[in-house]
């Protein structure tokens, strides 16, 4: 049955910041405990010097966990009656400079496949980066681009305070990385880089009305990075060498653009939204 607007008193339903950070504290704490009946059920299979080792370590260490979460965050949105909303037409117009960013991440992409050591990936290697890529690209854009932004701009927010929060919130999220041994350099270098990443997906969110461009850039940027770096555990800036070297800078200058463009977005939901993407 579908809810009307009169009956959307539910708890999720009063939107505030301090329940998207909630909302997201709860997944990461799931995502954990996800991630450590999965590690239990299949240790023979998993690699645990190195997660990306063969595909079936791929498959299960690492993207296995994800695809349950992405599962359960379809699910509380489904409950919730959000999911045409979160992949439907974005409620705010985009801005013609917004498209720096997509333009940015696919260069970034593009040079993490030209930089890519292709000899040491086997076919079901490549096969399993990609399903972690469809699994991570889903999970962490639901979860962010989609929940945490609609519960920001439900609370009334402008989109600059949406986009800052929501990409904090989002840059945040990888701290729990150090859980998994991952070390602090690596980590602060990785909530660094994914702030300015998650401005540049909410702003590609944005210029294409749709959370499905967000999904597939960032469903094509990790795979491709653990491809440029050979492993997970290596910072985005770790690269070294022609198409590497090109992608470190490109990968810089999308973090320094993001952090840009934290003083350009205007606009919030539910203002008259007329025309094109305008010029500024």
């Amino acid at each position: 049955m579908t809810r009307t607007s009169d009956e959307k008193t539910g708890f999720w339903d009063r939107a505030a910041t301090w329940k998207a950070v909630l909302f997201v504290v709860a997944y990461l704490a799931f995502y954990l405990v996800v991630g450590r009946v999965v590690v239990r059920a299949f240790d023979s299979r998993i690699d645990d010097d190195n997660a990306v080792a063969d595909a079936a370590s791929i498959v299960l260490g690492v993207a296995l966990p994800i695809a349950i979460g992405a599962a359960a965050l379809l699910l509380f949105a489904a409950r919730l009656g959000w999911l045409r909303e979160i992949f439907g037409p974005q409620p705010v117009k985009g801005r013609r400079w917004m498209w720096i960013a997509p333009v940015l991440v696919l260069g970034a992409i593009v040079a993490h496949l030209a930089g890519a050591d292709w000899d040491r990936w086997s076919g079901s290697e490549l096969a399993a980066l990609a399903f972690f890529g469809l699994c991570v690209g889903l999970t962490e854009e639901l979860a962010t681009r989609g929940i945490t932004v609609k519960m920001l701009r439900d609370a009334g927010h402008a989109e600059r305070y949406v986009a800052v929060v929501s990409s904090l919130i989002f840059a945040l999220m990888h701290s729990v990385n150090l859980i998994s041994g991952m070390s602090v350099r690596t980590v602060l270098a990785t909530v660094v880089y994914t702030f300015g990443f998650g401005m540049c997906m909410y702003l590609a969110m944005r210029v294409t009305g749709t959370i499905w461009a967000a999904i597939l850039l960032h469903g094509l940027t990790d795979p491709t990075t653990i491809l440029a770096v050979g492993g997970l555990d290596e910072a985005v800036v770790s690269q070294d060498g022609g198409a590497s070297a090109i992608a470190v800078l490109v990968t810089i200058a999308l973090v320094v653009f993001g952090i840009v463009a934290i003083f350009l977005v205007r606009g919030k939901a539910g203002e008259p939204q007329a025309g094109p993407p305008s010029p500024a």
